[in-house]
């Protein structure tokens, strides 16, 4: 999805914000339950930009309904180069519904986790933050 990954590559979280619908759900790489809500699955995409340095995605896939992308992406996260896969579904208006992340090598993922980890408070802050401006009730995280 080409308006998406020029968001992500211009690092503008205003425009990734504007592409999630209110019901988006995000599947983490490293957490066991799925994120549901547009709220926390920003704040954790902004966390993911702090924690990820030299970030570039490499190869794009789309379905052939054009609703299914797949957004392969290469990146450090501390010391560790990271390969890993967006996959994006959109609804029937255009917006992402679901975004599950799946990221390789395990030593990697391990440092993402701890990295995403030291993030969750502020994350969930933020989270919770714009789920009160917007009238909508914060995502309980696990």
């Amino acid at each position: 999805m080409k308006s998406f990954r020029q968001a992500v590559e211009a690092n503008d979280h205003a425009a990734i914000e504007a592409l999630l619908a209110e019901d988006v759900v995000f599947t983490s790489p490293v957490a066991f339950k799925p994120y549901p809500g547009k709220a926390i699955t920003a704040a954790i995409l902004r966390g993911v930009a702090r924690v990820l340095t030299d970030f570039r995605y490499v190869r794009e896939i789309t379905g052939e309904d054009g609703r299914d992308h797949a957004l392969v992406f290469e990146a450090r996260v501390g010391d560790r180069a990271i390969t890993g896969c967006d996959f994006l579904h959109l609804d029937e208006h255009g917006l992402i519904d679901d975004f599950m992340v799946m990221v390789r090598p395990l030593s990697a993922a391990q440092a993402l986790s701890e990295a995403m980890g030291a993030q969750f408070a502020r994350i969930a802050a933020e989270a919770s933050g714009a789920a009160r401006a917007g009238g909508v009730s914060s995502a309980d995280g696990a």
